[in-house]
């Protein structure tokens, strides 16, 4: 009988939340790197450039991919003949590992947990607990998959009891197309069929921590229904033109992974769950003679990118806006920003709207100025802040209309699409929406020069940042006539990823 100790079991798990912090899975960097070879949307291709030279920096730095550093997802499988020598609950020791985890003084982790879901959403501060999946198989040692979800992804999660008639595939595609960008394509699907309302979700995040072999897979060609299934699926979302972060192009899911189970003869539970472009997981097992042991990627797994700033960039001063300048901006095109960037995301823009109704003041002028939606990660040693990526502009879409025209704020950064009345919003205010790359959060905090905070510092990561920024990269995604990338990009390469490259 295997006995495997309450401290290796803790550390082994700390230690894999750290590793999926920095390193992505090699398989999906090979994936990744295909997809950008092959890439015809400038738009695209330059997103997906940005992704990959963001995670070969996150791995030699040893800092986050992204800064949202998702919930910690933990699956056993427990062997029948070991046993865990402890007097504690399991859900105990994972809470634990979980903040030695994000609490790591050499990489602090964001802790993006809160306490209630409903009454209190108050941060715990060190992201637990930890979402743990327990089965129990035949054998003596225990296999564990550690992954770190990021929120923008699990947010799109969609599920749906189909009649058993109906085209699952058919439901998937639909599905996608409402999904928006907020998920960071390009990225992974993981379908569950089958089972039950809840084994259906279960089986849709486990497919996400297997192995990637699209590229295998279209080189060889199905040898079964399921990878007929997998093959349709990929052509038909790829085929879209949704592309790295809804930009358009030929490339919008790098794999589709499927988990099935048998149901009841009335249903078919299906659940869809996809994994962004901070695609974070690992694997390993424990038999009782000590922790995990985690071998790092080879860098030669990177292409090499390169990002230099183009004559085709222009470049702005963040400190001399005004409706003029923004006027001139079209959707597509490639800015470098520098000046004073403030933040703020869900928290702030509520206490913002809240204050304006009430007909208080707010703590900062933000009269033609820019707001970047960003929840850091702490800094480290020398660092001015830690990883700073985007967040989905989405949820702040509903503070326009009360925040555009009482601030006078011009410009807004974040990732994926604004809905119709945000668009409208930004049009009647003669604002713009910028996107900056999700999944690039470490590429992104190396622009920024100083951070301050300068506005309600018990919101923590959510508080308000006054940040100089210099030569930030970013593409202008909704002008002021209300042009939207997120609906020009699609538009124009829909259909064209199954005459580009043969599926």
């Amino acid at each position: 009988m295997a006995v495997i100790s309450e401290q290796d079991l803790r550390q082994s798990i700390a230690d894999a939340l750290q590793f999926v912090s920095y390193f992505h899975p090699a398989d999906f960097i090979r994936h990744l790197g295909a997809a950008y070879e092959r890439e015809e949307s400038p738009a695209a291709r330059n997103a997906m450039g940005q992704i990959l030279k963001n995670s070969r920096m996150a791995a030699l730095g040893r800092r986050p991919i992204c800064q949202d550093t998702g919930t910690a997802n933990i699956f056993f499988k427990i062997g029948m003949g070991a046993r865990i020598d402890t007097t504690r609950s399991l859900q105990e020791i994972v809470d634990d590992a979980v903040r030695d985890a994000y609490q790591a003084e050499d990489n602090p982790l964001r802790a993006s947990m809160v306490r209630d879901p409903l009454f209190d959403r108050g941060n715990t501060g060190d992201n637990s607990p930890g979402i743990m999946h327990v089965e129990m198989v035949a054998g003596d040692v225990i296999g564990i998959a550690v992954s770190a979800k990021g929120g923008g992804s699990e947010n799109k999660a969609k599920f749906a009891v189909l009649d058993p008639g109906e085209s699952v595939t058919d439901w998937v595609v639909k599905t996608v197309q409402t999904m928006g960008a907020g998920w960071c394509p390009p990225g992974i699907l993981g379908i569950g069929v089958g089972g039950s309302v809840d084994k259906s979700m279960i089986l849709a995040k486990q497919a996400l921590n297997e192995p990637l072999d699209m590229n295998d897979l279209l080189a060889r060609g199905p040898k079964d229904k399921a990878e007929e299934f997998r093959l349709e699926v990929y052509r038909r979302v790829n085929d879209l033109g949704i592309g790295a972060q809804g930009l358009g192009g030929l490339t919008s899911v790098m794999d589709v992974k499927l988990k099935t189970f048998p149901c009841h003869a009335a249903s078919l539970p299906v659940a869809l769950i996809p994994n962004c472009a901070a695609t974070r997981h690992v694997h390993f097992t424990l038999d009782g003679t000590g922790p995990a042991r985690f071998d790092p990627p080879n860098l030669a797994d990177w292409p090499d990118v390169g990002l230099e700033a183009g004559a085709d960039m222009r470049r702005v001063n963040l400190d001399c806006l005004d409706k003029d300048v923004v006027a001139d901006w079209k959707p597509g095109e490639t800015l470098l920003l520098s000046g004073t960037l403030y933040t703020g995301r869900d928290a702030a823009h509520k206490r913002m709207a809240d204050a304006i109704s009430r007909g208080q003041g707010l703590p900062v002028d933000l009269r033609e100025k820019a707001i970047y939606y960003v929840g850091p990660v702490d800094a480290v040693g020398d660092e001015v802040i830690g990883p700073a990526g985007p967040t989905t502009s989405t949820r702040m879409d509903r503070y326009l209309e009360t925040v555009l025209p009482a601030t006078g704020l011009r410009v807004m950064v974040g990732k994926a699409e604004r809905g119709p009345a945000a668009i409208e919003a930004i049009k009647k205010n003669a604002a713009a929406y910028l996107v900056a790359v999700g999944g690039a959060a470490y590429l992104v905090s190396q622009a920024i020069r100083s951070a301050k905070v300068a506005a309600w510092p018990d919101l923590g990561m959510e508080a308000i940042y006054e940040l100089k920024v210099e030569d930030m990269p970013v593409m202008v995604a909704v002008d002021t006539k209300g042009n939207s990338i997120h609906a020009l990009g699609p538009a124009a390469w829909k259909g064209r990823a199954f005459a580009a490259f043969t599926f």
